[in-house]
């Protein structure tokens, strides 16, 4: 069923830019249109994570560089019954985390190091349990062809305002002026649909994937108040990378124009599924063998993080 709600909804983004550029060009604009959707649906189908991870400039880490954390992802990994990811790191105090990718065995998941110093290793585990839910779930791909489609959209909109349609259109200006103001604004609305749902859908994956839905809720609480009083860069300079992250770089409120659903939602959600799991306090989620956090002194745990999470390194 997701598949399909995928196949439809990529259907219609496409059949909204033939739209838009049949009311710009006519028939052969509508072909030019389809033409270029196509090719930048197989562009991105191959380069997904490449532009992604680029955009935010990330480096990958090994259990060399990162033994804690991607220790963490290799075990929920399994848990998931996924291929390993590569896993990436990026240089930014801005506490947040994305997955990319085309499919399970080419995907990539990524946090900040902003995330990684201010979460517990529970934590971690549970932002990571999400991540590993979208690639199963195979969002990675569709959000960001969704977004692409989406941008392309509003191009050809801009194309259209400043550049008009050819001769056949030009008696037909209020079908231009529609195309331009409505073909965007249409497209925006599928794209932030899709990942508000896609949302919800990844944090009961982790939850099923972490058996630890609390420790995801306090790490939201958290990220949800780091990410509103740290900018994230990358995001002010293009916008459509906002719906990649596990939490948006605004306030994180429900309104028709956020990318994410309300923070607070998504933590009462977890809470009735630990209930739901009969889960009366948080358990460890991984790694029962190595030390747990919580027996830290709380003069250390204070400094620890997922790369050092007994907080040995000074």
């Amino acid at each position: 069923m997701n598949g399909l709600k995928t196949v439809m909804l990529l259907a219609a983004l496409t059949a909204l830019f033939m739209g838009l550029g049949y009311t710009l060009g006519g028939q052969s604009g509508a072909v030019m249109a389809l033409l270029f959707a196509a090719g930048m649906n197989l562009f991105t189908f191959w380069n997904a994570d490449k532009i992604v991870l680029r955009m935010h400039k990330a480096r990958e880490v090994d259990e060399a560089s990162a033994p804690e954390f991607v220790r963490i992802v290799r075990e929920l990994a399994a848990r998931a019954q996924l291929p390993m990811p590569k896993v990436y790191v990026i240089d930014s105090p801005h506490p947040n985390a994305f997955a990319t990718g085309r499919n399970p065995a080419h995907a990539a998941v990524a946090a900040t190091t902003g995330l990684l110093s201010m979460l517990s290793r529970d934590e971690v585990a549970g932002v990571m349990a999400h991540e590993l839910a979208h690639v199963k779930n195979r969002d990675t791909l569709i959000m960001t062809m969704t977004a692409t489609i989406a941008g392309a959209i509003s191009f050809l909109a801009n194309f259209g305002l400043f550049f008009g349609g050819n001769s056949e259109n030009r008696g037909n200006m209020l079908a231009m002026l529609l195309a331009v103001f409505v073909a965007p604004f249409a497209a925006m609305i599928v794209q932030l649909a899709i990942s508000r749902t896609r949302e919800y859908d990844a944090d009961r994956g982790a939850a099923e994937i972490s058996g630890n839905p609390r420790a995801l809720a306090s790490a939201l609480a958290k990220l949800h108040e780091g990410a509103r009083r740290v900018p994230n860069p990358v995001s002010m300079r293009n916008p459509a990378a906002a719906s990649l992250y596990i939490v948006p770089s605004g306030t994180g409120r429900d309104s028709l124009f956020s990318t994410h659903p309300d923070t607070q939602n998504r933590i009462a959600a977890l809470h009735a599924m630990a209930d739901e799991f009969g889960l009366a306090a948080p358990p460890p989620v991984i790694d029962q063998a190595r030390p747990r956090v919580s027996a830290v002194p709380s003069s250390r745990r204070r400094a620890a993080s997922a790369l050092d999470p007994l907080g040995r390194e000074s």
